[in-house]
């Protein structure tokens, strides 16, 4: 049997001991050796079954003591709800939100639970600017001139080499270089769709790609999501023969952090093979995982060539660097014919530099660093917000990134909710922010990226004490 089989076997004996109460909360679960001979495996494959119960927060360490049942794994919350769209009209975008939202971003008085964004505390600065430092002194003509269209060579090389998850499959020939995610997904739907064309996507979704696709002049079709499995297949199977192009987070989704799991990745990947249809993945947050390894893409499953796997550095080192790449399948001409009437180059200078830090294994350090970092800020979180918010709250359980759902009463306007707290130096990003319908009116996104402070837990208590007191 498979060893990573066999940790999920051994996780899933003790994850249905948790949940059928033979382990209750503070028990101390066996020691790695004695698991280890009992189910006579690997030291590293018992590890790796804790680290997906720790993912799930089923488990924590506790030092030189050893793994206990965490309080987490005794919810109060439930997931929240699916919402069914048929029933709902569309209506204009809130754009006076968005700008609302972020209008204070640079204020550093303020709690920004509203940010999709590491705080910059959790990024290596130091160490990038190392490197950029040290490629300056070697950069033909001081990176002030055009680079390819398609990317700097050592910058694709080196992402090539990071794309392990695809089996070895993916050369430098394979990545082009984008001004960030965002441009990244641009640049994809620009290539393969026309004004009036409709483009499917999650529900919630993110507000960028909403804001997006309505200023390109197409229409997204919201696809509901479920908080556990992520994307609806069957719904979305309805909508395929007026869908022209599809685009999805299936990685810890934001807003919701869902994970699809592998069995719906294929099958959403075989539905749209089927139909031609392409699908720009949006790949930001799959380092930013919780448990024992790193998840695949959909475009691991693509043997067509129709997914354009979408990436970039902003939720992980360095999102003022607005640097990205396109995996772009059978699309590659078209997308570089786009970049090239778009950006026509992008900057040498960050492209080496980020290829000078992650060729010295710095960027697996900082990972492994900043993902414990952003886990344990998840139980915080999750804890704060079962102590603090009203008891009917629905809370969603990522088991990646740094994003969490809330779902409140049906009588708390987040909107109004957010003038409340903004005047206590406190933000999130309110729920009608993700939908182009009349939703989501009672829902929340915060932010968990950054240092857990006493101030940050006192202000997550005052955003309870106020929805509480609604």
């Amino acid at each position: 049997m498979k060893k990573e089989i066999l940790y999920l076997k051994i996780a899933g004996i003790i994850e249905q001991q948790i949940l059928s109460g033979t382990l209750r909360l503070g028990d101390k679960l066996p020691s790695i050796r004695t698991l280890q001979k009992v189910y006579n495996v690997s030291i590293n494959t018992v590890r790796q079954a804790f680290l997906e119960l720790e993912s799930k927060s089923l488990i924590e360490p506790r030092p030189k003591s050893g793994y206990y049942v965490s309080k987490a794994s005794q919810r109060k919350f439930s997931l929240p709800s699916v919402i069914i769209l048929e029933s709902l009209q569309k209506e204009q975008y809130p754009e006076h939100l968005f700008l609302k939202t972020f209008a204070s971003s640079e204020n550093t008085d303020i709690t920004h639970f509203s940010l999709g964004l590491p705080e910059k505390s959790l990024l290596p600065i130091a160490q990038l600017n190392k490197s950029v430092t040290t490629v300056m002194r070697s950069l033909a003509n001081g990176g002030a001139t055009y680079e390819s269209v398609q990317g700097n060579l050592n910058f694709r090389r080196t992402v090539a080499r990071w794309a392990f998850m695809l089996e070895g499959k993916v050369t430098e020939d394979d990545v082009i270089a984008t001004s960030g995610a965002m441009n990244g997904m641009f640049t994809c739907l620009m290539a393969v769709t026309k004004p009036g064309d409709k483009v499917a996507v999650e529900s919630p979704a993110y507000f960028g790609i909403l804001k997006m696709i309505n200023a390109m002049g197409l229409e997204a079709v919201e696809i509901p999501s479920d908080p556990s499995t992520g994307l609806d297949l069957e719904a979305l199977k309805k909508v395929l023969p007026v869908i022209s192009a599809c685009c999805f987070v299936v990685n810890f989704n934001n807003p919701l952090g869902t994970l699809m799991p592998d069995d719906h990745k294929k099958e959403l990947v075989k539905m749209l093979t089927e139909w031609d249809i392409p699908l720009v993945e949006n790949d930001i947050f799959r380092n930013v995982y919780y448990g024992a390894e790193r998840p695949k893409p959909c475009k691991a499953f693509d043997q067509a060539g129709i997914v354009m796997l979408v990436n970039s550095i902003s939720k992980t080192l360095a999102p003022g660097y607005r640097l990205g790449w396109i995996i772009p399948g059978k699309y590659k001409d078209k997308i570089i014919q786009q970049k090239l009437i778009q950006t026509l180059s992008t900057p040498a200078l960050y492209q080496e530099a980020i290829s000078h830090f992650l060729e010295n294994g710095r960027y697996d350090h900082h990972l492994r660093t900043f993902r414990k970092i952003v886990q344990n800020n998840c139980l915080k979180l999750q804890q704060g917000i079962e102590d603090y918010f009203p008891d009917n709250t629905k809370v969603s359980q990522p088991e990646g990134g740094f994003m969490v759902w809330l779902e409140l009463d049906k009588k708390i306007d987040t909107v109004k909710l957010f003038d409340m707290a903004i005047r206590r130096n406190i933000t999130f990003a309110p729920g009608r922010m993700f939908t182009q319908y009349n939703q989501y009116n009672n829902c929340m996104r915060l932010n968990f990226a950054m240092e857990w402070t006493d101030k940050v837990n006192s202000d997550l208590k005052t955003l309870g004490e106020i929805a509480s007191n609604w």
